[in-house]
């Protein structure tokens, strides 16, 4: 569920109209609903309010601090892949005690900055990342607590690109080798042994893979009871799904009720990392028609948005939703359209032979379902500065990141004086 509605014949979010946020701040713009937000992080939380656990945002959905800090101010984590995000959750005042480090490619620097803000802990993707780890804690004099993050080799069912748990996937240490590495990780000086970490993939739509896999996972933190190697924390990871056209996703409590048997003497915290099921239907990107284009084979809508704007549809092939602003123009003549927008390659486009209602230049539209994985995957191709990001809440707007302008292009670049 989401508060983007019709009323008085036109789409609102929450209280306000989104044409008079595109007056106010133009078009393409993302904007965000703070009630969603907030409906779907509880709706999370309180699935398993019977469980031990943390709640870690995948900030890579999105990482807007006003969207952080609002998570963090009812009790969110974040789940981490930089140390950018780690500054930004530090930016938001996230407690360090709820963050979690993952990624295949963490570097000295970020492993050091991570430590130093006394991050909860690494989730830990191979052997040569292990002693890294080992080899910075030791010159800073600390131990590093970790978890291991095991490849299960279960199918999520879902989009190539964004599944993350099987044999091939770059992440995650083997199943078949996860014993061998965590006696390796107890053996270390400088390394504390306190999880175990899995995560399947993303935008999953069946709770069966989930089970499949932490069923996995409790084999083999048995078996580390059974070598003495004591286990504080299980990390189902997220990936939960959305609604993007006729899914019919499982609800957090779903997946609580699925797993809660599983789990409930296990005697350790839980730890979930939820990133689109929180804020994908709780943003949309608003764009403006600026062209129609009857080509010889097809016929063309030409928006003000692009694929530096929201890159899922050209990247994964994905399906978003897109709603005229004005209902009555919903309910007109319909006709199969490309929506594609201004930048320089065939492939940016938003939506693929899709039967729309016709639209004139100036007309406003919704791109539904951009909240996760939208303006943090946006880029400034064709030299096209970045859309601004606002909140809404109640019948108030806030302005939560300024559009780029043509200036912040080029800051920090410079001319060689042999060029002058």
């Amino acid at each position: 569920m989401h508060d983007f509605q019709y009323r008085q014949g036109e789409l609102y979010c929450e209280d306000v109209p989104l044409s008079r946020i595109a007056k106010e701040v133009g078009t393409p713009c993302y904007v965000y609903s703070h009630a969603t937000l907030l409906r779907h992080f509880r709706a999370y939380d309180s699935a398993f309010q019977n469980i031990p656990h943390i709640v870690a945002f995948a900030m890579k959905a999105n990482s807007n601090l006003a969207i952080l800090r609002l998570l963090a101010r009812e009790g969110s984590g974040v789940d981490i892949v930089s140390g950018g995000e780690l500054y930004r959750a530090r930016q938001a005042e996230v407690p360090t005690s709820k963050i979690v480090f993952a990624g295949v490619g963490k570097s000295r620097e970020e492993i050091r900055d991570a430590l130093k803000s006394d991050i909860l802990m690494f989730n830990v993707e191979s052997s040569a990342e292990l002693h890294a780890i080992d080899e910075v804690a030791a010159e800073m004099g600390v131990r590093a607590r970790v978890a291991l993050r095991i490849n299960p080799d279960i199918d999520p069912k879902t989009h190539p690109y964004i599944s993350t748990g099987l044999k091939k996937s770059k992440f995650g240490i083997s199943a078949d080798r996860a014993l061998e590495e965590f006696k390796l990780a107890s053996s270390l000086k400088h390394i504390e042994v306190v999880g175990v970490h899995k995560h399947i993939g993303s935008q999953l739509t069946d709770v069966t893979p989930f089970v499949e896999a932490l069923r996995k996972v409790l084999g083999l933190v048995e078996a580390l009871k059974a070598q003495e190697i004591g286990i504080r924390y299980v990390n189902i990871g997220g990936g939960l799904g959305i609604t993007y056209a006729d899914e019919s996703p499982p609800r957090p409590q779903d997946l609580a009720d699925a797993i809660s048997p599983l789990v409930r003497d296990l005697k350790c915290v839980l730890i979930m990392e939820p990133g689109r099921v929180i804020v994908g239907n709780a943003g949309v990107l608003v764009t403006k028609v600026l062209y129609t284009k009857e080509g010889e084979a097809k016929r063309f809508m030409i928006v003000d948005a692009a694929m530096n704007d929201l890159i899922r549809p050209s990247l994964y092939g994905a399906y978003h939703d897109i709603r005229p602003i004005r209902e009555a123009a919903a309910h007109g003549e319909r006709k199969t359209v490309d929506v594609v927008g201004p930048v320089c390659e065939s492939g940016d486009f938003l939506a693929k032979d899709r039967s729309m209602p016709e639209a004139k230049p100036g007309e406003l539209l919704a791109v539904m379902s951009a909240g996760a994985y939208g303006f943090v995957m946006s880029s400034n191709y064709n030299s096209r500065p970045r859309a601004p990001e606002v909140l809404v809440k109640g019948g108030e707007m806030h302005v939560i990141r300024a559009r780029e302008t043509y200036a912040d292009l080029v800051r920090g670049e410079t001319i060689p004086d042999f060029l002058r």
